[in-house]
């Protein structure tokens, strides 16, 4: 999702403390490469061990950990500039009673942008209710990001930013939108919805 920019909340800032915050930095470091950038989340007793030891609030330290688990939605987003073409894909998918659609690919001069749309039956209360949160996978060549996506009574539409933009001759790419129970992607339904382009 495209985020708003951070504002700094203030202008003060205690010079004494830069060598305690770049420590800090380093350390975050250090954890990235001591579990392989696959840390997980700490056991909440461990945090009320922290807390206590430290005189830190439970919650405070609960949102630090959480905001070093989803590091990777900072990462900085590349914006579509320099509209170049629409590529016709016009593929289709359907599974578990949902049509998965790929109508088109816009390609930009620094990125192309695809959209998934997806339809059901209203009248199936089975679905009628489930969310579904889908990432794109390209290979390791390509960086995408779902940036807005919406839906409605039997129908939903995602789009995703792919970079470096995909070649003008899409035949042979695979495109695959792995389904997680949420945006973190901490949970894999297993459902895999892959288009095979022409």
């Amino acid at each position: 999702m495209k985020r708003m920019q951070f504002i700094r909340p203030t202008e003060h800032y205690d010079q004494r403390i830069t060598d305690i915050d770049e420590q800090i930095c380093e350390l975050i470091k250090q954890r990235k490469e001591g579990s392989d950038n696959n840390p997980g989340f700490p056991p909440f007793e461990y945090i009320s061990d922290w807390a206590a030891k430290f005189e830190l609030y439970e919650d405070f330290l609960k949102s630090v950990f959480g905001t070093l688990f989803s590091e990777e939605h900072f990462k900085p987003m590349v914006e579509p500039t320099g509209f170049r073409k629409h590529i016709a894909v016009l593929q289709s998918i359907e599974a578990d009673e949902f049509f998965y659609t790929l109508t088109s690919i816009r390609q930009y001069s620094n990125a192309s942008v695809i959209m998934l749309s997806m339809d059901w039956d209203i009248t199936s209360e089975l679905y009628a209710n489930k969310l579904h949160h889908f990432e794109l996978y390209i290979g390791e060549t390509y960086d995408s990001r779902m940036t807005n996506g919406g839906s409605s009574s039997g129908h939903a539409a995602y789009n995703y930013v792919v970079s470096p933009p995909l070649p003008d001759d899409i035949s042979g790419i695979k495109l695959e939108f792995r389904e997680f129970s949420s945006p973190l992607k901490k949970d894999g339904t297993g459902n895999e919805i892959v288009f095979k382009l022409e």
